[in-house]
C-alpha cells in the first residue's frame, strides 16, 4: 500500500526560470517520509515515551540517512499541486528503502529513491549529549508497520 501526501510548490523551491530546482525535490521526499513514518506512529527521533496504538513500548530508534537519488521526467512549477507517494520497496534486516514518486494530476515529474539505517541515538554517559549513533536491527513492532506500505 502506497502513501501519499499532496504539496504545492513554493516560490523559495523554484529557480530563476519558476521551475523546481533539483535539489528542492530530496527535502520533499524527506517530508513525505516522515508524514509516513508519523501515520504509522513511529518517532523520526527517539521518544522514550513514546507508545504504538496496541500498547506497546516504541523502541528510541532514528533512522539517519544512507543513500538518495532522484530521476526527473517533466518541469514542475510554481504552485504546481503535487502528489508525492512513498512506499517501502525493501525491507532489510537493519535498513530501509523507500521509493517516492511526485505526480500533478497523473503526470510523473520525478521519482527518487531513499535509504536509512535503524539506530540506537546514545546519550554521552558524562555529558548527557546526544549524537552516538549504533546501528541495529529493525525491531519487530517497527518493521510490522513500516510493511503497511510495502
Amino acid at each position: 500500500m502506497t502513501f501519499s501526501i499532496e504539496r504545492r510548490i513554493e516560490f523559495r523551491d523554484t529557480d530563476a526560470a519558476g521551475i523546481v530546482h533539483f535539489s528542492a525535490f530530496f527535502p520533499m521526499m524527506e517530508s513525505a517520509e516522515h508524514a509516513m513514518l508519523r501515520s504509522l506512529g513511529i518517532s523520526v527521533l527517539p521518544d522514550s515515551e513514546k507508545r504504538l496504538a496496541d500498547g506497546s513500548e516504541l523502541p528510541p530508534v532514528t533512522w539517519p540517512r544512507i543513500a538518495a537519488s532522484c530521476q526527473y521526467c517533466a518541469a514542475a512549477r510554481f504552485e504546481d499541486l503535487l502528489r508525492i507517494e512513498v512506499r517501502v520497496t525493501k525491507l532489510g534486516n537493519t535498513s530501509v528503502e523507500y521509493q517516492c514518486r511526485f505526480l500533478r494530476d497523473e503526470e510523473l515529474i520525478a521519482e527518487g529513491t531513499m535509504a536509512a539505517v535503524c539506530c540506537y541515538l546514545n546519550n554521552d554517559s558524562e555529558t548527557g549529549a546526544l549524537g552516538h549513533l549504533t546501528k541495529t536491527p529493525i525491531p519487530e513492532s517497527i518493521r510490522k508497520l513500516l510493511s503497511h506500505h510495502q
